[in-house]
């Protein structure tokens, strides 16, 4: 604003700590309760914080995203798995273990098991990379009982993991265009396409092998 009066620019200054102030907590809460109820983008919501932070150049504004992200992430899957295993515990089961199930295919249960009996660890990391992924594995994870902590040693670096990588995709969104506005757009595009790709693309395989059959 080179030519804006003293005024708004001093009121320019005051709008972005409070910006900042609202925008972390707001961040935090969302991307927890999107690891309890995985309806809510958190990717997406990842990446347009990133976008907005490479705008705005503010010292260690990314680091504070990353770090927000990261450890909400954490929180909240650590949270479901353990709602989760007092109903794997449970005679009677919980609506937190059966929300799990629903929202899990057979075979993608199936060959979430067969990858976490071969590799464990590396799996949990790799699970939160992938569209789709967490879920099952952490249903896997629970239905064979493994225990929290062993949970949460694989559960932290793929939180580390996932904040990263839906950052970067929010740093390319905001390096390649000059407004945040276009940034967001296309950062949360491109989350979208990933989240969608995988899951249409086995819909499409296996309504073309039960053509071919």
């Amino acid at each position: 604003m080179p030519n804006a009066p003293p005024g708004l620019l001093a009121a320019a200054r005051d709008v972005a700590p409070a910006q900042q102030a609202v925008g972390y907590p707001s961040l935090f809460l969302l991307v927890l309760v999107g690891s309890l109820v995985p309806v809510v983008p958190t990717g997406a919501l990842v990446s347009s914080a990133a976008v907005v932070a490479f705008h705005r150049e503010a010292p260690y504004a990314l680091l504070l995203v990353f770090a927000t992200a990261s450890i909400a992430a954490f929180l909240g899957d650590v949270a479901l798995y353990w709602l989760g295993s007092r109903g794997v515990r449970s005679r009677n089961g919980s609506r937190w273990l059966d929300r799990l199930r629903d929202r899990v295919a057979p075979e993608q249960l199936a060959q979430a098991q067969r990858k976490l009996e071969r590799h464990r660890i590396p799996v949990l990391v790799l699970s939160r990379l992938m569209p789709a992924g967490r879920i099952p594995v952490m249903l896997a994870c629970l239905l064979a009982r493994m225990p929290l902590h062993t949970f949460v040693r694989g559960n932290f670096p793929a939180c580390l993991a996932w904040a990263a990588t839906y950052q970067l995709i929010g740093i390319l969104g905001g390096s390649l265009f000059p407004e945040p506005w276009q940034g967001v757009a296309a950062a949360v595009v491109l989350t979208v396409l990933i989240a969608v790709a995988p899951p249409l693309w086995r819909r499409l395989r296996g309504d073309g092998r039960g053509q071919e059959t």
